[in-house]
């Protein structure tokens, strides 16, 4: 089969699996909206309390445990808490977008699990006698539609610094959109070499076609990037430099209070279940069963039990969030970007120029070993030209190296870091141990005892 005609069947397949969206009554579309804001919405409280509590156990902590059996309540009574709080709104803020800010950004974090699915795409399930699909809908460019309702957060974070009218917010709504844009660079690019493999960029597309090997074992430099890009996007440690309390304050969400400060935090928290729940699907296997459970029970992925694997799957993200948190210190915002544009973005363009050229090989029919065969050549190849190139920058270098300009970091009456190419002087510090001569107790016997004594 040539590759247009397995082109052409991966369309049709498509075609017939999106067919089944679209036919149910509108009550049962109404059923299945509220089932997915009540399942984010318990996923958040279910979170909140879990970080709490893992955080807690690895910090030899109890964790919270007075509202609720063993705590599972805290979350809810933090969010009436700060509902009750007095509502301030600061003096030199622009009043509309200030309000508005926090909607913006929590409003399109709950628009992408629209086109998640929870199981089969097929009718499987019965909702009151109806048959329909575990999933409130798709598109044939449903992962376009998750990366732009994902672009819409980030106005309510940039608005919600600039319309506080104070210093500390508008420097955190200005990290926050650099932050964004650096990082869903990768994350796009992570996607493509996900649609060259699957064919679509319909979700229960890109399920279906990982039937016999999840795209993270296929995919494994796509999948690390995106776990680490997906962090960098929803603002958390060890990437919470919009939030910085260091030298930030707080952030973007300074000068908010009440139910606004909540909405800020419910959209971080929701998130972070979106961007986990997208994660499974194009990675993950989505609603599929593991290899050993899916081996030995034919039922695994029918029914009602696809869900639970799914459920499975974004809770161990989750807890991979909660973990980084209690491990990794925040990184320096110089550090940060640099990782985001020095390395994430060059690997994800190299790996996915590396996956299209396989794809392209196998659709000609290639065999493996002549895949293996091009493909190291050209990696090759590469790495030496990049060798010489490097080689040739050092000689000339050395050639022209001018002397380092002075640099006074206090020139200006405060600190400034330095420019490129300049460097902090060295700084004062005390001798080495070896270096010091041996000091006696009792009188005054040697020159540096006499020193010591005069000091004193």
């Amino acid at each position: 089969m040539n590759s247009l005609a397995m082109n052409s069947l991966a369309n049709s397949l498509a075609a017939e699996n999106l067919s089944v969206f679209g036919r149910d009554t509108w009550w049962l579309i109404v059923v299945k909206a509220v089932f997915c804001f009540a399942f984010v919405m318990l996923t958040v409280l279910f979170s909140i309390v879990w970080e709490r509590k893992v955080v807690a156990w690895m910090q030899l902590r109890i964790g919270p445990n007075r509202h609720g059996p063993w705590g599972m309540l805290q979350s809810l009574a933090d969010g009436i808490k700060l509902m009750l709080k007095e509502d301030v709104v600061v003096k030199r803020a622009d009043k509309v977008v200030y309000i508005l800010a926090p909607i913006v950004a929590a409003v399109p974090a709950f628009m992408a699990i629209a086109v998640i699915p929870f199981g089969p795409s097929g009718n499987e399930i019965s909702i009151f006698g109806q048959r329909t699909t575990m999933q409130l809908t798709d598109l044939p460019i449903g992962v376009l539609y998750i990366l732009a309702t994902a672009s819409v957060g980030i106005y309510g974070i940039v608005l919600a610094g600039w319309s506080s009218g104070s210093t500390y917010p508008l420097l955190g709504g200005l990290r926050s959109c650099a932050q964004m844009i650096s990082y869903e660079i990768a994350m796009g690019v992570s996607f493509a070499a996900v649609f060259l493999y699957s064919g679509s960029m319909s979700t229960s597309s890109i399920v279906e076609s990982q039937h016999d090997r999840w795209f993270a074992l296929l995919l494994p430099v796509s999948f690390l990037i995106y776990i680490v890009a997906m962090v960098g996007e929803t603002n958390r440690a060890p990437f919470d430099l919009p939030e910085s309390e260091g030298d930030l304050v707080g952030g973007f969400n300074t000068e908010y209070s009440s139910i606004k400060f909540a909405m800020f935090m419910l959209a971080e928290y929701v998130n972070m279940v979106t961007v986990s729940a997208v994660a499974v699907t194009l990675f993950l296997g989505g609603w599929r069963a593991p290899y050993p459970v899916s081996a030995f029970w034919e039922g695994a992925n029918h029914g009602w039990w696809p869900m639970l694997w799914f459920v499975i799957k974004l809770q161990l993200l989750l807890f991979f969030f909660i973990w980084l948190r209690g491990t990794l210190p925040r990184l320096r915002y110089d550090q940060f970007m640099k990782l985001g544009w020095k390395v994430l973005i060059p690997v994800s363009m190299v790996w996915l120029m590396l996956v299209a050229t396989v794809r392209a090989l196998r659709n000609e029919n290639y065999g493996f070993q002549d895949v293996v065969l091009y493909v190291g050549g050209a990696v090759l190849v590469i790495l030496l030209l990049s060798f010489v190139a490097d080689v040739f920058r050092d000689r000339r270098g050395t050639k022209d190296e001018a002397p380092e300009p002075a640099f006074d970091p206090m020139a200006g009456g405060f600190p400034v870091p330095p420019l490129p190419g300049q460097s902090l002087p060295p700084v004062p510090r005390r001798r080495p141990r070896r270096e010091r001569e041996l000091i006696v107790s009792g009188g005054v016997d040697t020159d540096s005892d006499g020193k010591e004594a005069g000091g004193v």
